[in-house]
C-alpha cells in the first residue's frame, strides 16, 4: 500500500498505521507529516542535549535567545519575552530568576517603576554562544550524515512551498513553540 522506506521509525509502521486510519487518508501526506513532526521533536532533543550540557535548561536558552536577538543592549521586558515565548507571566518570572541567579542576566533600570526589564550579562552572552554552537554543531554532524549538500539544497525550498502554504492557511507560525509547562 505505502511506498515509505522502513529504514526510519515511520516506514516501519506506516502500512499499519495507515489500515487503522479512515478511509481516505493519504499515505504520502501521513508519512510526511509523521516525518516533519518526529523530525521537529528530534531538534528538540538535539536543542535539550546542548543546552544541558551548558548548564541550561530549554527554557533557559530559549529566554537568552529572545534576549540575544533582541539586539544592542539586550534587554526585554517579562511581558516582551512572555509574549515572545508564549508562556504565562509566572512562568516567565520563574525564568527570568533563574537567570538572574545564575548570572546570565540582570534586572536593568526603567523610567517605567510598573515593569522590571531585564537584560542578558556578558556570561549569559558567552552561555547561549556556546550551547547554540554546541547545537549547530550536532546539527551539521546529522545533516551531513544523512544528505549531500545538493540534497539540502533542493529540500529547503520543498520546506518553503509546504511552509508557505500552512502560513496562507493559519497565518504565521510562531518563531517558537507555545503554550510548553517547561520552564
Amino acid at each position: 500500500m505505502a511506498t515509505a522506506s522502513s529504514s526510519d521509525s515511520v516506514g516501519a509502521d506506516l502500512d499499519r498505521w495507515i489500515a487503522q486510519m479512515p478511509e481516505g487518508v493519504d499515505p504520502g501526506i501521513e508519512a510526511a507529516r509523521q516525518r516533519i513532526g518526529r523530525i521537529s521533536r528530534q531538534f528538540g532533543q538535539v536543542l535539550a542535549r546542548a543546552a544541558a550540557r551548558h548548564e541550561l535548561s530549554v527554557g533557559d536558552w530559549e529566554a537568552l535567545s529572545v534576549l540575544r536577538r533582541s539586539g544592542p543592549p539586550y534587554v526585554r521586558t517579562p511581558k516582551q519575552l512572555a509574549e515572545t515565548l508564549g508562556i504565562t507571566s509566572g512562568t516567565v518570572s520563574v525564568r527570568i530568576d533563574r537567570l538572574i541567579r545564575a548570572g546570565l542576566a540582570e534586572p536593568v533600570s526603567s523610567a517605567d517603576g510598573r515593569s522590571r526589564p531585564v537584560g542578558l550579562t556578558r556570561k549569559g552572552r558567552q552561555r547561549w554562544s556556546a550551547a547554540t554552537k554546541e547545537r549547530t554543531s550536532y546539527e551539521q554532524r546529522i545533516f551531513s550524515g544523512a544528505l549531500t549538500s545538493e540534497q539540502l539544497a533542493e529540500l529547503n525550498p520543498l520546506l518553503t512551498a509546504l511552509l508557505a502554504r500552512f502560513e496562507e492557511e493559519f497565518g504565521p507560525a510562531s518563531r517558537h513553540d507555545v503554550n510548553r509547562s517547561t520552564t
